[in-house]
């Protein structure tokens, strides 16, 4: 079998190759037309970033049956285009966490002593040794905003140098943090409280975007140093620039920015920030390590060995996909719902209850679609359903499936529920009609029956006439059109004790997203509760 080696990757993944007997072709000058004229003659074919796997590509790739990215994401492959073609797409999610994680050490050690400012001084001629002297690390705390794995190793090595570690991710079970001798902060606003230094490693998301902001730097220390090897965008830079300014900010380093490359940033020229263009992931090592693991992806996947890295998931069955298939959007709804309503809870366990005909499958892709639904958006690490178990299990999220082969009302019902030491919250959904159209059944301990669309928010308030009229004045005012709305009622097994003030949970989709303000804004109207929008799009199919 022949393999392709588009882009330039490490030599150990070339040999690898060759070593389990595949002929391999280097074609890092070939051009766009050589590589459509000649990507029919490979099974495989292994590129970075530059290369572009389309479907028009892929039609033309008639033997192609693995598609290895030496890198992290997989952004210039069409993966649903390559999945039709029962094409295997493989990255190399872990080949650049260690790398990452040094870098920020060295940010945080330039940054205590002043390293990069006393060098261009010196080398300037001038010999300003008071000037540049910085503070120790030892007794220090460093505070952790996001702790998967790189913000785990960050920790691990910062313990070396005698810090404290505090750290706030809401999606990492308390048993972690004890394994790792790191101190849980159960909001952000612990971790600035009492963090010397703070580090954010969280995805870009738009519920991330702008972190660290005016009000999280008002929460923090006078004098904390703040750096973000992660994304840009996490930080609000005009907020950083004013915290630099007062003084509340002694220092930063950032390796990212919000549009790159760049030379021209308002901050590049304070002598207490510290920049490097974004070289998180950039060493020998790691670059090497890349090619090497998606080599090893392209192999197994020729050679029918076990693919730890595919971003498609592996086919299922005729026969399974016939009963499963329709509820694997589904449960990656359901498990953003349980996620939504656990707002500010922190996750350690997720409940995945499959009763009726999936009830007599083995359904362990409906539980994998639930995890991706609960941690999509919430990691640093690119989730998808062959790696999300093993990012469940490194938070320490615990996965608990069970089985009944009846269900009672409804032909098939699936309920989720995410928990943690203090507190449960579940929802409940199903498909109907020939169509398996998902359905909300219960959310906030209350059932009712909503047809799921895009965008949807939940609403709970006290049940008194002229709720529904507020809610309904409130978007339009803001332009929201509801579509589909339903009252719940309690279940059978909580019956109404007829308090004036009980509790009612209202159910609504709508023709856009629904802005944090606009939420705000209704919650401040007499007798609303709470309320959670939950945006499905993408997820529904």
């Amino acid at each position: 079998m022949k393999v392709l080696v588009k882009e330039k990757i490490g030599e150990s993944g070339v040999e690898l190759l060759r070593s389990q007997g595949f002929t391999v072709d280097i074609g890092t000058d070939w051009t766009q037309e050589e590589l459509e004229q000649r990507i029919g003659e490979y099974e495989g074919l292994l590129i970075r970033s530059a290369t572009k796997v389309d479907a028009d590509l892929l039609a033309k790739a008639t033997n192609l049956r693995a598609v290895g990215r030496a890198g992290v994401g997989v952004d210039n492959v069409d993966v649903p285009a390559a999945t039709k073609r029962g094409v295997v797409v493989a990255n190399a999610p872990e080949s650049n966490v260690v790398t990452a994680a040094e870098h920020t050490l060295a940010l945080l050690l330039s940054l205590a002593r002043n390293i990069p400012q006393a060098h261009a001084s010196l080398v300037e001629g001038r010999w300003e040794r008071s000037k540049y002297s910085g503070v120790e690390l030892m007794d220090k705390t460093l505070g952790i905003i996001g702790f998967g794995r790189i913000g785990q190793l960050v920790a691990q090595r910062a313990q070396g140098f005698g810090m404290r570690i505090v750290a706030f991710d809401p999606f990492v079970g308390p048993e972690r943090y004890r394994e790792l001798g790191v101190e849980k902060g159960d909001t952000p606003e612990d971790v600035y409280a009492v963090a010397d230094f703070i580090t954010i490693h969280l995805p870009k998301t738009p519920d991330t975007a702008n972190w660290l902001n005016a009000k999280a730097f008002a929460g923090m220390r006078d004098g904390v140093r703040v750096l973000n090897v992660a994304r840009g965008g996490l930080i609000d830079e005009a907020a950083l620039k004013d915290a630099l300014d007062s003084g509340k900010v002694a220092g930063a380093a950032l390796d990212v920015f919000p549009a790159e490359p760049t030379t021209e940033h308002p901050l590049f020229g304070y002598p207490n920030v510290v920049v490097t263009p974004h070289l998180g992931a950039s060493t020998a090592e790691a670059t090497d390590r890349a090619g090497y693991q998606a080599a090893e992806q392209v192999a197994a996947a020729l050679n029918g060995g076990t693919v730890t890295s595919a971003v498609n998931m592996p086919a299922i069955g005729a026969e399974d996909l016939e009963v499963l298939g329709p509820f694997m959007p589904l449960c990656t709804a359901l498990g953003r719902f349980a996620t939504a309503m656990a707002e500010g809870m922190s996750i350690e366990r997720v409940e995945v209850e499959l009763l009726g005909r999936i009830g007599e499958r083995d359904a362990r892709p409906l539980s994998t679609a639930v995890l991706l639904g609960v941690l999509s958006g919430h990691t640093e690490e690119d989730l998808n359903a062959v790696n999300v178990n093993a990012v469940a299990a490194d938070r320490g999220i615990e996965l608990v499936e069970s089985r009944r082969a009846s269900a009672r009302d409804f032909s098939d019902l699936i309920r989720v529920t995410v928990s943690s030491a203090t507190a449960r919250h579940r929802v409940v959904g199903t498909t109907l009609g020939r169509l398996h159209r998902p359905h909300l059944l219960e959310a906030w301990g209350q059932r009712f029956n909503l047809q799921l669309e895009p965008y949807v928010t939940l609403l709970k308030y006290h049940d008194v006439p002229g709720m529904i009229g507020k809610l309904g004045t409130t978007f339009g005012h803001h332009g929201l059109n509801i579509e589909l709305a339903t009252v719940g009622h309690r279940p059978d097994d909580e019956p109404d004790e007829g308090d004036a003030q009980a509790e009612a949970v209202m159910a609504v989709t709508t023709d856009q997203p629904v802005p944090r303000g606009v939420l705000d804004e209704i919650i401040a109207e007499e007798g609303f509760v709470a309320a959670r929008f939950v945006s499905l799009a993408g997820t529904l199919g």
